[in-house]
């Protein structure tokens, strides 16, 4: 889903240019001509897809000051750019103490109001990944932070949310790298453990001969290198939950210990004299086929229906690829943050292909993939060429994996924001229905102009000339001039198309007519 951005400003051609402005930045504008208006489009159910907030500062009714004052703080991450004819300290001060994360002055050229956007969406975006980082290091991860809007994850997060509500134990079945961590973060961030101690132990990672010790701790002394005593992470994790990852690699004499500590509430340390009571929420984890491994005596049967008690099972990518499109806007908006990169979204041709891969590697794959094309990247919006090896293994992209200097020029930022089909999402909440790759039409927007005289090519058959018969500069002000008796002229003397097209008000468009001495009768 296209990143949408709330414009309010009473004026209706200022308005307009901000909604071009927006558009051909790779965005969704939704104007709205009052204060009112901003606050119910923004309490309504449409109002968590808003990421950005462009607000006038001077309406009638509700001015933009008692918005900020009322969204702030129900909304204190959604960023809000203020607009206001007046730029004084006083006024700074207030609406940046109220909550606003940047303040322009009008009038605000599309460069200014672009940079200005993109800061404060790349703050939000690092400040919405930090908080889900401090969340699930205290423990209070919950299923709203989870991506995962597709149907088949309904299932998962519904059974996620009944296990959150009890101590019973949870097996949670998937292909490496689906997120099997951060279900199980979420299942305890919903109960009532959540803000305890939440302990992962990968247990294909450990040495075979220090599985015991990790697990359930020793003595000083115990063995040979146990110079001091160490609580194992069934210790760590007592009051809290204890993750066990890749449970089916334990060996057969560590499950016969870990059936007991679990039907016993106690470990026995190593070169302990007594057992260790324990109060612990498991959740284990597996890529393996855990039934079949029970038939062929390698794993123990009498574990495995004390862990298997509540079963979720996470499909794989290949399963769920209606995820794709919201993994990899997320990644984007976070992966551009750190690394500081312009990249604001992904073509509808190379996003297509993203979601006609299967993903072996599942999430972790798309993770790294996206990190890969983002250094990769040298404009505004992820191609075809920054992913060489999807490419590669996706059949109709090979020729279009080329790279970018064998098939012309490089894109400017301009062109490739307006090329964008998919721009990153709102961070983060889950329920957001998930919009198929097919649906993302590149939009028709007006082309970029830095110049007048670019505009004046873009526009006009004979151009205008920037230099006069001597090959002087000619002065800006007969440009101008000479620019808007063209475009009068050419759009048969409507002067509101006139105006929208030269990218300025109409009040501005007459004041410069009257001023040159103009007298146009509209058509």
């Amino acid at each position: 889903m296209t990143q949408a951005i709330l414009i309010v400003d009473d004026d209706p051609a200022q308005r307009r240019i901000l909604e071009e402005v927006v558009n051909r930045d790779g965005y969704r504008a939704i104007p709205v001509e009052s204060g009112e208006a901003a606050l119910a489009y923004l309490e309504g159910p449409s109002g968590a897809d808003i990421s950005l907030v462009v607000l006038d500062l001077v309406m009638p009714g509700i001015d933009g000051m008692e918005v900020l004052k009322r969204v702030h703080p129900a909304k204190p991450n959604l960023p809000v750019i203020v607009l206001t004819a007046h730029g004084g300290i006083e006024t700074v001060v207030n609406v940046m103490r109220e909550g606003a994360s940047d303040f322009v002055v009008k009038p605000v050229s599309p460069e200014r109001l672009h940079v200005s956007m993109r800061n404060a969406l790349k703050v939000n975006a690092l400040t919405g990944e930090i908080s889900r980082l401090q969340k699930r290091q205290r423990g209070q991860l919950t299923f709203a932070d989870i991506i995962a809007p597709s149907q088949a994850m309904d299932p998962v997060i519904r059974l996620g949310k009944r296990a959150a509500q009890s101590n019973i134990p949870i097996l949670i079945e998937g292909e490496s790298g689906v997120g099997k961590e951060l279900i199980a973060a979420a299942i305890q961030g919903e109960g009532e453990r959540a803000g305890k101690p939440f302990v992962t132990v990968n247990c294909g990672a450990i040495p075979e001969n220090l599985v015991e010790s990790i697990l359930f701790g020793h003595e000083k002394g115990a063995f040979t290198g146990a110079s001091d005593k160490h609580a194992g992470k069934f210790q760590e994790a007592s009051g809290g939950t204890l993750f066990l990852d890749e449970i089916g690699e334990l060996p057969l004499d560590i499950q016969v210990k870990l059936l007991r500590a679990l039907q016993e509430g106690e470990v026995d340390p190593v070169g302990s004299k007594k057992p260790v009571k324990v109060d612990i929420r498991l959740i284990s984890a597996t890529n393996r086929d855990m039934l079949q491994m029970v038939k062929e005596g390698r794993f123990r049967e009498d574990l495995y229906y004390r862990l298997n008690v509540f079963p979720i099972h996470i499909p794989a990518i290949r399963q769920r690829k209606d995820d794709i499109p919201d993994l990899v806007a997320h990644f984007i908006r976070r992966l551009a943050a750190e690394e500081g990169k312009e990249v604001v979204g992904i073509s509808n041709e190379a996003l297509g292909m993203l979601c006609a891969y299967d993903w072996p590697g599942n999430v972790r794959q798309i993770e790294n993939t996206v990190f890969r094309a983002i250094v990769l990247c040298d404009g505004e919006t992820l191609q075809v060429s920054d992913f060489p090896q999807i490419a590669s293994m996706v059949e109709g992209y090979a020729e279009a994996a080329m790279p970018r200097t064998a098939q012309g020029p490089a894109t400017s930022p301009a062109q490739a924001a307006s090329s964008a089909a998919y721009a990153p999402a709102q961070d983060g909440m889950m329920g957001t229905a998930a919009t198929p790759a097919s649906a993302y039409i590149p939009q028709q927007t007006q082309p970029q102009s830095n110049t007048l005289a670019d505009f004046a090519r873009s526009n006009f058959s004979d151009g205008i000339s920037i230099t006069d018969e001597a090959g002087n500069v000619r002065k800006l002000e007969d440009i101008e001039a000479e620019m808007i008796r063209l475009a009068i002229d050419k759009y048969k003397g409507h002067m509101t198309e006139v105006a929208r097209r030269l990218g300025i008000g109409r009040s501005t468009l007459y004041r410069k007519v009257r001023d040159m001495g103009l007298e146009v009768r509209e058509g």
